[in-house]
């Protein structure tokens, strides 16, 4: 149910969001701590099984039936197979490139949104956006280094993660009409975790140390809360307020990548990162300005 909106509300849906994005950053920092250690495929499945079990033991009590009852099953598939395909390449390149790198990248998705929308649901798109757009993946390039030295191949990875989440985001916004956000998240992760149950077990090396199992426990745990803060966030503060707060994540994705890895982002990823930024502020800050010049 929405809320009111109100002051105390927004401020309210700001400090959700605000910790959500903390959570999607614990949880990419344990899974390059894992996937260096351990299958990819396998991290991956183990992130969705936490995931599932989480959420199933914190929904499951207060909305019952509810939470698997939705009237689209097949997008709910489809939406769960996306969603496993992008943390597998995510997980993927966090074997070889920064957290700061692929969080970078991630930062496109407002763009290709906005490009993809214009292209699958015929928005039009004015000047100005058009230009932002533009000037975004003039970012992409500073961060992505084709043809040079620091150009590395994982870095498509997270490129075809990018383009997999705004077409992600896109179905969400389908699936918000007709079905319930609990039961989306839930059965999205459900669904990848099904999907994934073959090849986790196909490929499986137990861990060694209760260290392991402990970071997959966080990586579960902060996966699940992530989602469900998201869509608590939601209910308190409209998307338009809670966007801009989007970009905080890389801020949490630098310092967690320099105290656990000690990684410290070249200057071109920085410059990138500051225009691909500044690129979709531009974007969101004209969507709370109106709609969409027709």
């Amino acid at each position: 149910m929405l809320r009111e909106d109100s002051a105390r509300n927004r401020l309210l849906g700001i400090g959700l969001i605000s910790i959500t994005f903390l959570c999607f950053a614990v949880l990419d920092t344990t899974a390059k701590w894992l996937v260096q250690r351990l299958p990819v495929i396998e991290v991956v499945w183990l992130r969705f099984v936490g995931h599932v079990l989480f959420t199933g033991l914190l929904l499951g009590p207060r909305h019952g039936r509810a939470l698997v009852r939705v009237a689209n099953p097949g997008l709910q598939l489809l939406r769960g197979g996306m969603l496993f395909c992008m943390t597998a390449l995510n997980f993927w390149a966090l074997q070889y490139l920064q957290l700061a790198e692929t969080g970078a990248i991630q930062f496109a998705v407002p763009l290709l949104i906005a490009l993809f929308g214009a292209w699958l649901l015929h928005e039009r798109l004015d000047v100005g956006r058009w230009l932002a757009i533009a000037t975004g993946f003039v970012g992409v390039l500073l961060i992505v280094r084709p043809g040079t030295q620091g150009f590395h191949p994982a870095i498509l990875l997270s490129v075809g993660n990018a383009v997999l989440y705004a077409l992600f985001n896109l179905l969400t916004r389908r699936l918000a009409a007709t079905d319930r956000p609990e039961a989306t998240q839930f059965l999205s992760a459900l669904a990848a975790a099904c999907l994934l149950t073959p090849f986790g077990i196909a490929f499986w090396r137990t861990p060694e140390s209760a260290s392991q199992w402990g970071l997959i426990a966080v990586m579960g745990i902060f996966g699940g809360l992530g989602h469900w803060l998201l869509a608590v966030a939601h209910r308190f503060a409209p998307a338009t307020v809670l966007a801009p707060f989007l970009y905080q994540q890389i801020v949490w994705m630098t310092l967690l990548g320099w105290w656990v890895f000690g990684d410290v982002p070249g200057w071109t990823v920085v410059l990138g990162t500051g225009v691909v930024v500044a690129s979709g502020l531009y974007l969101i800050a004209r969507e709370r300005a109106g709609p969409t010049l027709r």
